[in-house]
């Protein structure tokens, strides 16, 4: 079999989890949507399922497959419903929806449940994709009381840049939020991983660690709490070829590299097929049998070069880490471009193998 593989740390994601407890003395919903950001959805949920109060997911078909592998925690769906009909799946399987649209509100009104649903209430205090406004924030929450078909309402709302611990935007949206929901009583869930990590001053009675459950931190710069994550996946492959170069001989697709010096090529079965950012460069750091090195030339589809010049004894089957403990992914995210929500999702065709510390 192709050697590349993403090993997934279980233990690793456990003390993420406790982390993002700690920082925030609520509760928390551990968001394992889009297949756990790569790292496998139903695998992730039964590790953490003695310690989790509840999980997010974005739809329902990623709900529908938790509670088929007998997950029985309580589910929520961040986007809500889709469509009407699909109330009927979450009353037969228990599952939790946000209410973000007039037309969500209008099919509870109409749904015939066998039994009360919860709602996570999301205002739009300023990020502007999906919530209530402000003003109408207070009537929508006394409609759905009047249905009779709530069991509880959770007011919520998602922070637009509380990646950027000087910018104001935060404290702006956490002021519009309270100021919707006076006089109103229920839980609250504001804190996404950014807000935990460097947000103190905002609290909630839930909290829904995402990027951060996975070892990888949301901030361009350097942040305290951050250094106490540890990343769950690893990403891996081997040499399967070595190529002697001379000086001024190009490397892969476009002569994007061009060897200054004789060189020791490895070609590692790797590429943007696998999910590896097609856009890292040269001199992306990579990790050779344990010690640094870097990636030469353009990442194709299967394959892609490191340079083994400083490395004599790595050679045909050594072991390159891409991230992981030695590299971590949101350093080669910045290189690349990107964020390392992406290149965890995009992860793909490697095969995982789980363990219980790396």
């Amino acid at each position: 079999m192709r050697p590349a593989r993403a090993l997934i740390d279980l233990s690793a994601l456990r003390h993420n989890y406790r982390l993002a407890l700690e920082l925030s003395s609520a509760k928390a919903l551990a968001v394992i949507k889009a297949d756990a950001y790569g790292h496998g959805a139903v695998r992730c949920a039964e590790a953490l399922e003695g310690d989790a109060q509840g999980f997010a997911v974005a739809a329902i078909e990623e709900a529908l497959e938790l509670r088929a592998a007998g997950v029985t925690k309580p589910i929520l769906l961040l986007e809500g419903i889709f469509e009407p009909s699909e109330l009927a799946l979450v009353d037969a399987h228990d599952l939790w929806i946000v209410v973000h649209s007039a037309w969500q509100v209008d099919a509870i009104e109409r749904a015939n449940l066998r039994q009360p649903v919860t709602v996570w209430l999301k205002v739009d205090s300023g990020m502007h994709r999906v919530g209530f406004h402000p003003y109408e924030y207070a009537a929508i929450w006394r409609r759905l009381q009047a249905t009779g078909k709530v069991r509880d309402i959770v007011f919520m709302t998602h922070f637009s840049r509380a990646d950027e611990p000087d910018c104001p935007r935060t404290a702006e949206q956490l002021a519009t939020f309270e100021a919707a929901r006076e006089g109103l009583s229920g839980e609250t869930s504001l804190c996404n991983s950014p807000a935990l990590l460097a947000w103190p001053q905002v609290r909630s009675d839930w909290v829904r660690p995402g990027i951060m459950l996975y070892g990888a931190s949301p901030f361009e710069m350097p942040q305290e709490q951050v250094s106490r994550l540890v990343p769950v996946m690893t990403l891996e492959s081997k040499v399967i070829a070595v190529r002697e170069l001379p000086p001024n001989e190009p490397v892969g697709y476009g002569a994007r590299f061009v060897c200054e010096r004789p060189t020791r090529v490895g070609v590692v079965a790797m590429g943007y097929a696998d999910g590896y950012p097609r856009h890292a460069p040269t001199g992306t750091p990579v990790c050779i049998d344990g010690r640094p090195g870097r990636i030469i030339g353009r990442v194709s589809m299967d394959m892609l070069t490191v340079d083994l010049t400083d490395h004599p004894h790595a050679g045909l089957g050594s072991t390159v880490e891409f991230w992981g403990r030695n590299v971590l992914a949101s350093d080669i995210a910045m290189t690349a471009g990107t964020i390392p929500y992406q290149i965890f999702c995009n992860v793909r065709r490697v095969q995982r193998e789980y363990r219980d510390g790396l």
